[in-house]
Order: C-alpha cells, then sequence, then structure tokens
C-alpha cells in the first residue's frame, strides 16, 4: 500500500524533528480521526470539494495511518488483505453485488 520510499521518507522526517517520542499508538489514532474530520469536512456542504484540500487532508490520513502501523510493526499490505478477505466472506457477491445492505441483513 505504501511504498518503501514513503516509508523511509516519514520516518526521515520524524527523526529529523524528534517527534517519534510523541507518536504514540493513541496519539498516531487520535491524529487519524482529527484528519479524517477534516476530510469529511471538505464534503461537507457540497459534493464539489476543492481537490487540493482533498488531496492534503487524505495524504494526512495516510501519513497517519502509515505511521501507526509502523509504530505497531504492522504490514499494511497483509492487514488490509485480511480484512477484505474477512469482509468478502460477509458479503458474498451473490447476496451483496448492488446493495448496501449490512452484512447481517442480507
Amino acid at each position: 500500500m505504501t511504498s518503501e520510499s514513503v516509508k523511509e521518507a516519514l520516518s526521515q522526517f520524524v527523526e529529523e524533528r524528534d517527534w517519534g517520542q510523541f507518536h504514540t499508538a493513541s496519539n498516531l489514532a487520535k491524529s487519524i480521526s482529527i484528519e479524517a474530520a477534516e476530510l469529511l469536512e471538505c464534503f461537507q456542504w457540497s459534493d464539489d470539494a476543492d481537490e487540493t484540500r482533498v488531496r492534503e487532508e487524505l495524504a494526512d490520513v495516510v501519513t497517519y495511518c502509515t505511521l501507526l502501523a509502523e509504530r505497531l510493526g504492522l504490514d499494511l499490505d497483509q492487514i488490509v488483505l485480511d480484512k477484505l478477505a474477512e469482509t468478502r466472506a460477509k458479503y458474498p457477491v451473490d447476496k451483496a453485488r448492488g446493495r448496501s445492505t449490512k452484512y447481517d441483513a442480507l
């Protein structure tokens, strides 16, 4: 999901500023939520959000997700694939295709 060059750039950025000390799992999780809210704010009154702002806020969300995964020693690719497998089982194509119904009501 996130390339090694991006992970290295983030690590270097954090290390240069000695910010790792502030990057506890809980602080990073809070930051993800805050940045996700800022992303949502882009669409608060219209679906026609400013693309530049959306890109910036989405980058912030991905950055904090990447930092949290690194802090917890998780492989983003693997956890996404694992979750996709679980979700695939909950939402079989023959029942879920074209429907937004929650899995327990399919």
